[in-house]
């Protein structure tokens, strides 16, 4: 499927999506970012995908589309179906299973890749593909862990995440707002935020080797319209008001957090912050 042809597909695609009955515009451009990324890999009909950290689907659904009905997308995540809001994972699942693209998503939640009683015939996926999922695990390890264990599975890796280099002056609070969460995890308060290990992409490179991976390619991805940045802006101003997950700090670490949390509030603005630049990385 060309660029044209899936651009056409994304109001469908989004409307699909369970998050539309709540957010429409938001979903809208979610999607639409995610069909920029797949239009730019060579997934071809009928192709066998793993995605993991699928969440509630909005690159799946684009890997279904693209996939098309002799293809297939086994979408796995770690959480349980009812984590999510407004929607649940779950509750996006069913949306997509009870549509057209149904028949070609097998959704796995609570499903640990690095459990041994998840396996996979070697060569059983033409692709694996991650897109803005590696910063949740709770560590660089267990990502190039993650990556070892699929290799085998599949053929070629499309990856994508947020780039922590910013472009911008604007974007500083977005990357702000992901060192601090990062912060709070290494020093060992835990949780389930978006971000927990946040990684350059220097660091990716580094590990794939580790992992048996080799790169072919990376380049920047266009994020202008998405609203991440002011969703882990209010996330992390939010944990840094919180008295559960920094009392378990060293006290210098904590005051740090609170320092860096004053200067985010100086600089974010109430809406609109430019969110960090996207990476996508071909490996083989």
């Amino acid at each position: 499927m060309n660029h044209s042809d899936l651009s056409a597909k994304v109001p469908s695609l989004a409307a699909g999506m369970a998050a539309s009955d709540h957010s429409p515009d938001i979903q809208l451009s979610q999607t639409r970012h995610r069909a920029g990324l797949v239009a730019n890999w060579d997934i071809a009909p009928g192709s066998n995908i793993l995605e993991l950290g699928c969440g509630q689907g909005d690159l799946t659904a684009v890997l279904a589309e693209v996939a098309g009905p002799q293809g297939r997308v086994v979408a796995v995540d770690v959480a349980d179906p009812s984590y999510g809001a407004p929607v649940t994972l779950g509750e996006s699942a069913a949306r997509l299973a009870a549509g057209p693209l149904g028949p070609r998503i097998d959704f796995r939640f609570n499903t640990d890749i690095l459990d041994p009683k998840v396996d996979f015939p070697d060569n059983t996926f033409d692709h694996v593909v991650l897109a803005h999922c590696s910063w949740y695990f709770a560590s660089l390890r267990r990502l190039r862990d993650t990556l070892a264990r699929v290799r085998p599975w599949a053929k070629r890796l499309y990856f994508t995440e947020w780039d922590l280099t910013p472009a911008s002056g604007d974007q500083l609070a977005h990357l702000l707002a992901v060192l601090i969460q990062g912060q709070i995890e290494a020093a060992g308060s835990h949780g389930q935020g978006n971000v927990r290990t946040p990684f350059s992409r220097e660091a990716l490179l580094r590990l794939l080797p580790e992992a048996g991976w080799t790169a072919e390619d990376t380049g920047l991805v266009d994020t202008e319209e998405l609203q991440d940045g002011d969703w882990e802006i209010t996330a992390c101003l939010d944990l840094a008001g919180t008295q559960e997950r920094l009392a378990p700090l060293p006290e210098p670490v904590r005051q740090l957090v609170l320092s860096q949390a004053d200067v985010l509030r100086a600089i974010a603005k109430p809406g609109g912050n430019r969110a960090l630049a996207a990476y996508s990385l071909t490996a083989h």
